[in-house]
């Protein structure tokens, strides 16, 4: 059984072709903002395309559990192999949930919203989506996998230093784009290895958009309510207050680094979190204690101190003492 198309997909999805289908290079002007989409003097076609069910079906051998790489939340992601061009794809399907969908749509339309046209080395790409049978969101096939997939799985060799050093890098330089390089402010509200993809050169790009949001440039908080995320990544005063800005982001990208220099997960079996046992070690001044054993002394000290600092700045209690990204990205 089909989707029940909103009012809102049918203006979304007319507004798209209409960008398509013009003969001319520049839409018309003032074009109006449809469920994210910024109002501006010449709209700038986005660069995804509307796929038919039968290419995405086709391109994942019709869903097949062998194909499915990933789970989680609303959605389950497939990978693919589109049948004409030969590219490889993720195909990010949301699950069906009875009284859920009128979320998970509109969950849909923000995610569309936000990174539609999103344009950076370091954030993932939206290749284009498809509302027909479902609805679906296609990508660029990340072959590496999630950091977390490589940091976490004890049968694969340890990441090695140089490696985790430039995941740090290029993190750094694509939240740095969301928070202040995009038109509008995009907000994450949920970095964390698992949704840091790599391509085949360990290239790191910001996935997972769900619950991102835009944010008008001239205010310096929003109250979000109620309260998502992934617990160990929470800044205080988002799971105390709902309070939600760019320092949200940057306290998670401290428990990021904390994690990439350490191997551990952010809560451990003892419910103890990543940035609580860190900060003890930090501030006694053992910043060799924090390395992953798995790579022994295998890596720059130089470099090291540099991340835990930078971590230990993101992870402060007090959102206007953490640096901006800017400060973090180099």
């Amino acid at each position: 059984m089909k989707y029940i198309r909103s009012n809102s997909l049918k203006r979304l999805f007319s507004f798209k072709r209409r960008s398509f289908d013009s003969d001319s290079e520049n839409s018309t002007p003032h074009a109006k903002c449809v469920e994210g989409f910024q109002e501006t003097e010449k709209f700038q076609r986005p660069k995804w395309k509307c796929f038919s069910f039968e290419e995405i079906y086709e391109a994942t051998n019709g869903f097949s559990s062998e194909n499915l790489v990933g789970r989680g939340g609303f959605a389950e992601v497939y990978k693919g192999v589109l049948g004409k061009t030969g590219q490889k794809i993720a195909v990010k399907r949301i699950t069906r949930g009875g009284r859920e969908d009128e979320r998970r749509e509109k969950e849909f339309l923000m995610e569309i919203g936000t990174i539609g046209h999103v344009s950076h080395p370091n954030v993932l790409s939206l290749l284009g989506c498809c509302i027909d049978n479902g609805l679906y969101l296609v990508f660029i096939f990340s072959s590496r996998g999630s950091v977390a997939s490589l940091l976490h799985d004890l049968n694969q060799a340890p990441l090695e230093w140089e490696t985790r050093y430039q995941i740090a890098i290029g993190t750094a330089k694509g939240l740095h784009y969301l928070h202040k390089g995009c038109q509008r402010r995009i907000i994450h509200r949920d970095i964390k290895s698992s949704n840091v993809l790599l391509t085949q050169d360990f290239q790191p790009q910001i996935s997972d958009f769900g619950l991102a949001k835009w944010l008008p440039s001239q205010w310096s908080h929003h109250s979000i309510a109620p309260i998502e995320g992934t617990f160990g990544h929470l800044a205080p005063e988002y799971y105390t207050h709902g309070i939600v800005d760019e320092k949200t982001d940057v306290f998670a990208f401290g428990v990021f680094l904390l994690e990439l220099i350490s191997g551990k997960k952010p809560v451990d079996a003892s419910h103890q979190s990543l940035h609580s046992w860190a900060k003890t070690i930090i501030k006694e001044g053992e910043i060799e204690r924090l390395v992953d054993p798995r790579i022994e002394e295998d890596f720059d000290i130089k470099q090291l101190h540099r991340i835990a600092f930078a971590a230990s700045l993101c992870i402060r209690s007090s959102s206007p003492c953490r640096p901006s990204m800017i400060e973090n990205r180099y």
